[in-house]
């Protein structure tokens, strides 16, 4: 096993076919791969999401907007407890909010785009969310009503997460995202070297 971490992520490039959907199908081609490298996961991770463009936030800066389906509700209730740590406020639709609030955790509902304003994307456009996490069923219904935030996150570079264990990654490399650092390839392939004789 090396003696570091290599994460790959995909590259598509949604932000050139306005109107298209942000989540992804079968049929979906990425136009790229990008790798982080490092000696922890976490570092790996965060210079994964930087390469592929998707800044994680600043530790404290802007709010986190939660929303998943019922099944991840009692385990999002960890990231959430984990990101109001590193001190996020958290946003909630009310569904989720509840569920976050029953489980002892301080969060703002808010309302779909459907329900009427003040909704989430009036947070987004306005700045004040500065990451997405947002599973939703495969249900036709279901992807049309969150379309409109997939939409927003993509036009107010918002970073969007639509899997727990995404969700769970992210948290894990926003506390330890100071820890970046270079490295020169050709030194970490020789530990590899090392490590085998």
């Amino acid at each position: 096993m090396p003696p570091y971490y290599s994460v790959k992520e995909a590259v598509f490039p949604f932000l050139k076919f306005p109107g298209a959907d942000t989540i992804l199908g079968p049929e979906m081609k990425s136009t790229g791969e990008v790798m982080g490298v490092g000696l922890t996961f976490a570092e790996a991770f965060v210079k994964s999401q930087l390469a592929a463009g998707d800044d994680l936030p600043p530790l404290g800066k802007g709010k986190v907007f939660v929303s998943v389906r019922d099944e991840d509700k009692p385990k999002t209730v960890e990231i959430a407890r984990k990101l109001a740590a590193l001190g996020f406020p958290l946003v909630a639709t009310r569904g989720t909010a509840a569920a976050l609030a029953a489980a002892g955790l301080a969060v703002t509902p808010i309302n779909k785009v459907q329900e009427g304003r003040p909704h989430i994307v009036d947070m987004m456009k306005n700045g004040e969310i500065s990451l997405i996490i947002n599973t939703v069923e495969e249900k036709r219904t279901a992807l049309r009503d969150s379309y409109a935030i997939r939409r927003a996150a993509l036009q107010e570079r918002v970073t969007l997460i639509t899997t727990l264990d995404g969700a769970r990654a992210a948290c894990t490399g926003m506390e330890h995202a100071a820890e970046l650092r270079p490295y020169v390839m050709q030194r970490l392939h020789a530990r590899l070297l090392e490590k085998a004789a």
